[in-house]
């Protein structure tokens, strides 16, 4: 059929014809590399079908990839990813320094408990599936310097949402403009934007500008929170975003804002507290996890526990 510019759709659509056709408009020289790609290419191991853990790891290490990988796939079900990027971290428990971290290069709603890396606090990989995928430095750089100064922490979480890379990008920072980002009066840090995480001076800033807070602004960059349970972290991770989501809409508004009294904004930081009132996440883990059971009958993908 003649197209735009006179432009002749081939009457072969196979694979085989368009590949030949394409060869012969590169000029000769060039062709041997081309030839060489597709070679590399198809030599790469970039296959997900992971083999299944559950009778190879301690139990209390299955549970922490049962976990992690709900984790990743709720980050993905809340809208909270950035295509193959950012990092969730669990420590494994009855280890003093052995972390679990995504491949790089897999979606989150790709990631199984299987498929999760074990490394140590200096990005040194201990295992991880037979795959040509490796890991990200700036997951050890951020993360591992977080769990290294901050022993209770047991999960750390890494975004750059729309809303929390504006919030982060405002001189005001995070404004108490509703009762869920009031949580974070007083309890939130603040760092400034060095460059893309892969320099291990870093770390040092990271932990002073975190301090004893599980929620943290990356000025220009994105937000981190963390916790002493995956679930933890999650729910915070979950509360400042809907906090940054709310800002933005409201500024967006153009209207006049109010923001309730110093007395009100202690109190109710206060409450909000983890262990003030119950611990966060707790009660809510369960749900989550049956909305993701639900989901992956129809999702298309691996479910998280495999």
């Amino acid at each position: 059929m003649i197209g735009l510019h006179g432009w002749k759709e081939p009457a072969d659509c196979g694979y085989g014809s368009e590949v030949s056709a394409s060869l012969k408009r590169v000029p000769a020289r060039l062709r041997g590399r081309v030839r060489e790609g597709a070679s590399l290419r198809s030599s790469v191991n970039y296959q997900t079908n992971f083999k299944s853990l559950r009778e190879e790891v301690s139990a209390t290490e299955w549970q922490a990839r049962l976990d992690l990988a709900a984790c990743y796939r709720l980050v993905d079900r809340y809208e909270m990813t950035d295509l193959i990027y950012n990092h969730i971290t669990a420590r494994i428990p009855g280890t003093p320094d052995h972390l679990l971290i995504n491949l790089y290069g897999l979606l989150y709603k790709e990631i199984t408990a299987s498929s999760l890396v074990k490394i140590d606090l200096d990005g040194n990989i201990l295992w991880k599936p037979d795959t040509d995928y490796g890991i990200n430095k700036s997951g050890y750089v951020i993360h591992g310097a977080i769990h290294r100064a901050r022993p209770e922490v047991a999960c750390v979480l890494h975004t750059h949402t729309r809303a929390g890379m504006a919030v982060a990008a405002m001189k005001c920072g995070l404004l108490p403009l509703s009762q869920t980002s009031i949580r974070f009066v007083g309890h939130i840090g603040y760092h400034d934007y060095e460059g893309p995480a892969i320099d291990l001076s870093e770390r040092e800033r990271l932990v002073r500008d975190l301090g004893p807070h599980d929620a943290m602004i990356m000025r220009n960059h994105g937000l981190l929170t963390c916790g002493a349970t995956i679930q933890q972290a999650f729910n915070t991770m979950y509360q400042l975003e809907m906090s940054c989501r709310a800002q933005v809409d409201a500024m967006a508004a153009q209207a006049e804002l109010t923001i309730p009294g110093e007395n009100v904004l202690a109190h109710t930081a206060h409450l909000y507290l983890p262990g003030t009132r119950r611990p966060y996440g707790v009660l809510e883990w369960p749900a989550m996890l049956r909305l993701l059971e639900a989901e992956s009958k129809t999702s298309g993908y691996p479910p998280y526990w495999h």
